[in-house]
């Protein structure tokens, strides 16, 4: 069955691949659009970098990646926020290390 919404890209040993169709099969594109942004997460990306990598990339709107994420976060708030724990770079503390010299502990001689 052809859909007249779906895109159609060449690939390997020029097999076509059909991406699902939004308005034809709505649960179809919200698990492949679920399923890109799972794997931007194991990327490491934030939210915004994953909105401009599936827009680029994927060709899927921004609206519905940021409403697929929100729904996500929702769902799997505890993993969110272990995440962005994990990503967010840490401030870097400087503490000096103060080496003791040998020589100071030893008595001197007479």
């Amino acid at each position: 069955m052809f859909c007249p919404h779906s895109t159609k890209e060449k690939g390997m040993f020029h097999d076509y691949y059909f991406t699902p169709c939004l308005h034809c099969h709505p649960r179809s594109y919200i698990r492949m659009v679920q399923h890109l942004i799972e794997r931007c997460l194991i990327l490491r990306m934030s939210c915004d970098d994953c909105v401009e990598a599936l827009a680029r990339h994927a060709r899927i709107r921004p609206l519905v990646t940021l409403t697929v994420w929100r729904e996500l976060l929702k769902e799997n708030r505890g993993f969110f926020q272990a995440y962005y724990q994990a990503i967010l770079p840490r401030p870097v503390t400087y503490k000096p290390i103060q080496r003791v010299s040998r020589f100071r502990k030893r008595k001197p001689w007479k």
